[in-house]
């Protein structure tokens, strides 16, 4: 969900927590839920809306981060007589708890999205069911939505279904389990598929001139009993399993399109300027980019376990600026409507447990598929929804651009005065003695000013900490 993870844990969080809730008082994070919110949702744990068709038989697993209880996906993948795949995908079925015009509903709009802190989340919805009865948990029977999507023997979609469903996860997978039995070969099919799939998807999304950015996250690391921050890369089966989920979205939003109400999210093709700076940051950065390749082949040619790969990879989300979302009904379908890194038409609807607009979209596609008109609470609520969106993003954004600043600082902070190897990876064209620089260790990025002479873009610099306030979330270097 956060486009840039980090980590804090342990006894590294000390002295991060003052700063933390700081933060959350400035950016008026919601706290608890309110007392009604909380007993519908006791209410609608016991006793949620469940559907007729039973899918338990289905042997689902889902694969997330270990410590995850959030649950949203399941899968099961499977081969086809003709050579290709089926896969199952269940959703959460977050409607079947939650009633339109209800304090849960309007809790859920009023906080949009979970958000991530370095020590925590705030979630969308109560842990009672985020975390217990719509939560995809092993073992428990659970109401979803239930994609069918049949692809032939290069990945391909061919056909598509979609059903409310009670289903039952058979196991909790984490990555690093998933990746070491498909490497090892002990994973047996169904997740021996995962990576057969996984990599015809990645095939055609380069076929199509899409890109996937495997971020890596920020991790604080023990060293010589103090901490610093380090990049860790992106294990395979985490963009494998990433793209099932955008299999499902596109697949959501070729069934909106042909219904003719729907939600996309869309992201626009970033202006040449844009592209222009990551060009500079990649120069600075020793990325080789040569001008005749793609921003796509050059981010797909990328080491995530590389440091200076992996900056890089943190500066093309700078790319992703501008996605929002479109509504359209009566069958007024936008042109252009397409998200540009996905290339391709596409919405969100694989993640309702932790963001507002997979729930609308969940129930758009189910009435598309049964040839049904939208239920009227959701057309009610189309219009709204992208400013909901647009708002909750930008609060997200700020929680975790304001975070990973809070982080750096705090980790820096009795490092005031130490010099250290830099990049210089932009600079301000009005005031080039300013700009920013990235530390290859630890792994930092933050503005440097205070110096007389033009800062020399794509070069390696020395420079001195000048400030490390987590209180203000500031780190400041200065040439040394």
């Amino acid at each position: 969900m956060p486009r840039r993870h980090i980590h804090v844990t342990g006894a590294a969080e000390a002295p991060l927590r003052a700063a933390l809730r700081a933060l959350r008082t400035e950016l008026a994070i919601p706290d608890a839920f309110p007392p009604a919110v909380l007993a519908e949702a006791e209410a609608a744990a016991k006793s949620p809306r469940l559907p007729a068709y039973d899918a338990t038989d289905l042997p689902f697993v889902t694969i997330d981060p270990p410590t995850s209880t959030d649950l949203d996906q399941a899968m099961h993948l499977a081969r086809r007589a003709d050579g290709g795949y089926r896969v199952h995908y269940a959703i959460a079925d977050v409607a079947a708890f939650v009633a339109p015009g209800s304090a849960l509903d309007a809790e859920a709009h009023r906080r949009v999205l979970t958000l991530y802190f370095p020590d925590g989340k705030v979630p969308l919805h109560p842990a009672v069911l985020s975390e217990g009865a719509a939560s995809l948990l092993p073992g428990e029977p659970r109401p979803a939505l239930l994609w069918r999507i049949d692809l032939d023997a290069e990945g391909r979609r061919v056909a598509t279904d979609l059903r409310r469903a009670l289903v039952r996860s058979r196991a909790k997978l984490d990555y690093a389990g998933v990746q070491r039995r498909i490497d090892d070969g002990t994973a047996e099919e169904p997740l021996a598929l995962l990576r057969e799939i996984g990599r015809l998807r990645e095939a055609l999304e380069a076929e199509r001139g899409g890109i996937s950015l495997n971020v890596p996250e920020q991790e604080i690391v023990e060293r010589d009993h103090t901490y610093s921050l380090a990049y860790r890369a992106p294990l395979p089966a985490e963009g494998w399993n990433a793209q099932i989920s955008l299999l499902t979205g596109m697949a959501a939003a070729d069934l909106m399109t042909a219904a003719g109400t729907g939600i996309l999210r869309t992201l626009p093709t970033a202006p040449d300027g844009a592209v222009s700076r990551l060009r500079r940051c990649a120069r600075a950065l020793g990325v080789d980019w040569p001008h005749h390749v793609s921003y796509a082949d050059v981010v797909r040619s990328l080491d995530p376990a590389n440091p200076r790969h992996a900056a890089f990879l943190q500066e093309c989300t700078t790319l992703l600026r501008g996605a929002g979302y479109t509504v359209f009904t009566d069958g007024h379908v936008p042109s252009p409507a397409v998200h540009a890194a996905v290339a391709d038409e596409y919405t969100h609807c694989t993640a309702p447990l932790r963001r507002l607009v997979d729930r609308y979209a969940g129930e758009l596609c189910v009435a598309a598929v049964a040839g049904n008109e939208p239920p009227e609470w959701v057309r009610a609520a189309l219009p709204t929804l992208p400013d909901e969106m647009a708002a909750g993003s930008r609060r997200a954004n700020t929680v975790e651009r304001e975070s990973v600043d809070i982080v750096e600082a705090a980790l820096l902070r009795d490092r005031v005065g130490e010099v250290f190897d830099a990049y210089v990876i932009d600079v301000k064209e009005r005031e080039p003695a300013v700009g920013t620089v990235h530390l290859d260790d630890p792994a930092v990025v933050a503005r440097i000013a205070g110096g007389a002479a033009r800062l020399p873009l794509g070069e390696w610099v020395r420079v001195r900490l000048a400030e490390a306030d987590p209180g203000s979330a500031k780190v400041l270097f200065a040439p040394a």
